[in-house]
């Protein structure tokens, strides 16, 4: 498995990804979470290192015939992937192939 990290955003458009709304980074549940952060781990309002605060998330498994076998977009700013079923969408399809 090959992980590529776009960190200076230059794809987001291809993949959908584009700005958000107010509402997705202001929302109860993500300002929350921010406060959580701060509480548990110290962490409150980190510089952004790349991009801007507004972008909205993603994370895609592609298969080698560059077929899209798993998503997710963020549907706020604090929604975090759960990668293992992106791995798993693509060892399925490696076994099934097999």
């Amino acid at each position: 498995m090959k992980v590529i990290v776009d960190a200076e955003r230059k794809n987001d458009a291809e993949w959908g990804l584009g700005v958000s709304s107010v509402w997705h980074v202001l929302n109860p549940q993500s300002l929350y979470s921010v406060y959580k952060l701060d509480k548990r781990e110290g962490i409150w309002n980190r510089r952004t290192e790349s991009g801007n605060r507004w972008q909205t998330s993603g994370s895609f498994a592609v298969d080698k015939e560059g077929i899209v076998r798993w998503e997710n977009v963020s549907n706020t700013a604090d929604d975090v992937p759960n990668f293992e079923d992106g791995v798993e969408a693509l060892a399925w399809r490696v076994w099934f192939i097999i």
